[in-house]
């Protein structure tokens, strides 16, 4: 095993004090909200890019980096994503999700109708790698995703545009209409591009839980 290789890490100064670029951050990220009515105004590959480009920042273990990001402007493609998570969905409100679920849900007043998945300018599906290409091992992959697409929904924000993580179940079909390899799985569905003129959303969707509900000092 060869020995490991370092080099001088440049830490990022963003010139103010920790404590006001945190709230800085924070405001940016607080009006962050999952928006199911979108503009079909376009947005460039190039922001698509940078936003992917940020993502892959990420911390993951390994460094296996175990992620694809599938960004589809195809308007036949979408369609054909569309018609799949609708037939998904439909069997999973009306089959499959227990009472308790459908009640959780019922705030945010979703359904089996999926419009956003074609009216949005760009789908982004994110991609987990159960094995590297080779079949080689890679460690850690749920939790390295979840880091990367967390990243791309606040790069998103920062860019002014509107997201939504969509997770239909199962999620298989994702992988045969962009004929993606056997080593990858879908992880989840993100619609990006400008909100509709007079986008709502759930007034649900602004409360967050008190700081002492989810954070502990010990």
């Amino acid at each position: 095993m060869s020995e490991p290789s370092f080099v001088p890490y440049e830490p990022w100064t963003p010139g103010i004090s920790s404590e006001q670029a945190v709230v800085d951050f924070y405001q940016l990220l607080s009006r962050r909200r999952s928006v199911r009515e979108f503009s079909d105004q376009p947005v460039s590959q190039e922001t698509i890019e940078g936003l992917v480009r940020c993502a892959t920042t990420a911390p993951s273990g390994a460094n296996k980096q175990p992620w694809h990001f599938v960004c589809i402007q195809d308007a036949g493609t979408k369609h054909k994503i569309r018609e799949a998570a609708e037939i998904a969905e439909k069997d999973f409100y009306e089959n499959r999700a227990p009472q308790s679920w459908l009640d959780a849900l019922a705030p945010l007043g979703t359904d089996e109708n999926k419009p956003y998945l074609e009216v949005a300018p760009w789908v982004v599906v994110v991609f987990k790698l159960a094995t590297e290409e080779d079949g080689a091992a890679v460690y850690y992959a749920e939790e390295s995703v979840g880091i990367a697409v967390g990243m791309f929904l606040a790069a998103a924000q920062a860019a002014g545009l509107a997201t939504l993580t969509h997770t239909p179940s199962p999620m298989r079909f994702l992988s045969e209409i962009l004929g993606r390899p056997e080593n990858e799985r879908a992880w989840c569905v993100i619609p990006v591009g400008w909100p509709a003129k007079g986008c709502a959303v759930p007034e649900h969707a602004f409360t967050r839980k008190p700081m002492d509900e989810v954070m502990a000092v010990v």
